[in-house]
């Protein structure tokens, strides 16, 4: 190998070393808020008036944290909803709000149509009822034309993409747009 190859084979080396760094840092993002783990923490603690005073600081702490927007809650539902309206969204650090969920559960969303039409290629192009577009990336046909008010389910597929069914129909291939 001459010098220029082995300079760009290190340099991508390299860049590859950097990018798993920091794909390993985005994966081992801490599991619970240092807010939440003060409250936890005062549970190990055996004389009462002791824990007591640390429950009392730590919840303290942890009320202005939700305040001042250093600390969110969320419940299941909210976690569900937030899901649901980033499905199909290339966004991995939403992650977070499955934790807990069984994986038949973050891997479909059930919407109902709003509209559908053809883009000029002929592709069908869906709008759910909460905003969401969905473009036909195959050549699938749906028979009957979809209409507003159906149901539509969305599921995940091989390699990232998604599939589409509306109204019991075949399911076509699709990508989401926004």
């Amino acid at each position: 190998m001459g010098g220029r190859h082995e300079a760009v084979f290190a340099g991508v080396c390299g860049s590859l070393a950097i990018f798993a760094a920091g794909q390993a840092t985005a994966a081992t993002a801490p599991t619970r808020a240092p807010a939440m783990q003060s409250v936890l923490d005062c549970q190990a603690i055996t004389d009462d008036a002791k824990r007591l005073a640390c429950f009392d600081k730590a919840v303290g702490a942890m009320a202005k944290a939700e305040q001042t927007g250093d600390l969110v809650t969320i419940d299941r539902e909210q976690r569900r909803a937030v899901r649901h309206q980033a499905f199909g969204l290339t966004l991995p650090s939403l992650a977070i709000f499955d934790k807990g969920e069984k994986a038949e559960e973050t891997d479909r969303i059930t919407a109902t149509l709003a509209h559908a039409t053809r883009n000029p290629s002929g592709k069908w192009v869906f709008v759910l009822d909460d905003g969401a577009i969905w473009r036909q990336i195959d050549d699938g046909e749906l028979e009957p034309p979809p209409r507003a008010g159906q149901q539509a389910v969305i599921r995940k597929a091989s390699l990232g993409s998604f599939m589409l069914e509306i109204h019991g129909q075949s399911a076509i291939r699709v990508h989401r747009d926004n």
